[in-house]
């Protein structure tokens, strides 16, 4: 990939649109639309300007534009930039982008304008990623988790643990340049208390990995219960949406239904399932055994009943299903418009579990607000600008690996060379995760998955 000639994209979406945006970057990029912009002299005119005026190519006016103009080193690659806002038809985009590459650009590789920020210093690798997270996050927490990336506050993060570690490193080099006359330069006690909090700050980081999964993936919300208790209406109800079949017929829903919303800035997954019962239909049980299965993947469960059709204790008997154990859940009393057997409302009443009717708007979006209560407090209650992905996951695990080796010889003057050796590795997996060691597969893998245009 060379990255002193000008690359151009379309960083709008293909398709017709009200505009269309075609970008430029390098050197040449301001001197190649000057030639096709008449109406003002852009090597004159000032960084993060924009100006009005026609593009014109063999004598052709081809649109009216608005071209904006960032001057290096002060733009999103740290090179000359400049944007072209058109009318978004495809042929005007295709001309001007042709136009352009006649003049000497070429056409961008995936993700090249943000690769080239990352080469020359503007961001760092993390938070080129974060880039692509901002692009394809679909709730409030998933954009400001990425946005935080962006921010650099996670980069900031891992610098300081790598900062520490080059401090610990330093004073060990000492003690090994120093090794015949047995001088001690680092205190062990300090240093196996360092040692300590970069443990339990690596764990924390490794720990946000699975949380951060949830909120990018959405939330699992699982619908249980045995069959006819109203599941799959309350799913409809959630979705606002016919999504699931309704009968009175026991086993209607033998497959998982899926779909998932936005609640309070968290995206949710709701699943629903077959009804948990004894049957002797072959695909009937199928689907059962699918439900159990998913029980495993499930953030939260929303356990059903029918306030009509059971016994007090039915309920404490289902309470108690081996599958529940180490679960959130919520317990639901459906059909509280019909005949309740007042024990059994007293018993919902008392242990704070909801009574509803699924065909009741209010009484879903009730739902709905204690789901997002509960996950705001009990799931998605950490720090969301340190979450992390596979890539840092891994290069965290082989950090915890060269620190507790470390700990294991620290008190050994005779293994200093080790000890020294495990913290370089430590520090080389802490750099893979800002960029600052990398190799052109890593690279390659991450700036493949962006769109041209960015």
């Amino acid at each position: 990939m060379k990255l002193n000639d000008t690359i151009v994209a379309q960083s709008t979406p293909n398709g017709v649109g009200a505009i269309g945006i075609i970008r430029l970057s390098g050197k040449e990029s301001i001197k190649i639309v000057n030639t096709l912009f008449p109406s003002k002299d852009l090597t004159k005119v000032k960084s993060h300007t924009i100006h009005f005026g026609n593009i014109v190519f063999d004598n052709i006016i081809i649109d009216e534009v608005l071209v904006s103009v960032f001057k290096e080193p002060n733009s999103y690659t740290k090179e000359n930039i400049v944007e072209i806002s058109c009318h978004g038809s495809n042929y005007i985009i295709k001309k001007i982008l042709s136009a352009t590459i006649e003049l000497g650009a070429r056409v961008a590789n995936k993700g090249e304008f943000t690769f080239r920020s990352f080469i020359n210093g503007n961001i760092d690798l993390s938070q080129a990623e974060a880039v692509s997270d901002l692009i394809s996050s679909n709730s409030e927490n998933s954009h400001q988790i990425a946005i935080n990336h962006v921010k650099g506050i996670f980069s900031k993060k891992i610098k300081q643990l790598r900062n520490d570690l080059i401090n610990l490193s330093s004073l060990l080099e000492l003690e090994l340049d120093f090794s015949e006359e047995d001088v001690e330069f680092a205190n062990r006690k300090q240093l196996e208390k360092l040692l300590d909090e970069i443990l339990t700050f690596n764990n924390m980081l490794l720990e946000s990995y699975k949380l951060n999964n949830v909120i990018k993936d959405g939330i699992n919300v699982l619908i249980l219960g045995k069959p006819n208790v109203g599941k799959s209406t309350i799913l409809n109800g959630l979705l606002e949406d016919e999504k699931a079949i309704i009968s009175d017929i026991p086993g209607t829903t033998r497959d998982i239904l899926e779909d998932t919303i936005t609640v309070g800035g968290n995206l949710l997954r709701f699943i629903d399932t077959a009804g948990i019962r004894n049957t002797d239909d072959l695909i009937e049980r199928i689907g059962i055994k699918k439900a159990l299965d998913q029980v495993k993947k499930a953030s939260l469960i929303l356990y059903v009943f029918d306030l009509n059709n059971t016994t007090l204790e039915s309920i404490k008997n289902e309470q108690n299903h081996d599958f529940l154990v180490g679960k959130h859940i919520f317990f639901i009393g459906n059909k509280i418009d019909l005949k309740v057997d007042k024990k059994i409302s007293e018993y919902f009443l008392k242990n704070s579990f909801q009574v509803i009717s699924a065909n009741s708007i209010e009484d879903i979006n009730k739902i709905k607000n204690n789901l997002n209560s509960f996950i705001s407090k009990n799931i998605v209650n950490q720090d969301s600008s340190i979450m992390i992905n596979e890539r840092h996951y891994l290069s965290l695990k082989n950090v915890n690996k060269s620190i507790n080796s470390v700990k294991k010889n620290l008190n050994d003057k005779s293994n200093i060379d080790i000890l020294a050796l495990d913290i370089k590795y430590a520090l080389n997996h802490l750099g893979e995760i800002t960029g600052e060691i990398s190799n052109e597969e890593i690279l390659g893998n991450i700036f493949s998955k962006f769109c041209i245009g960015k």
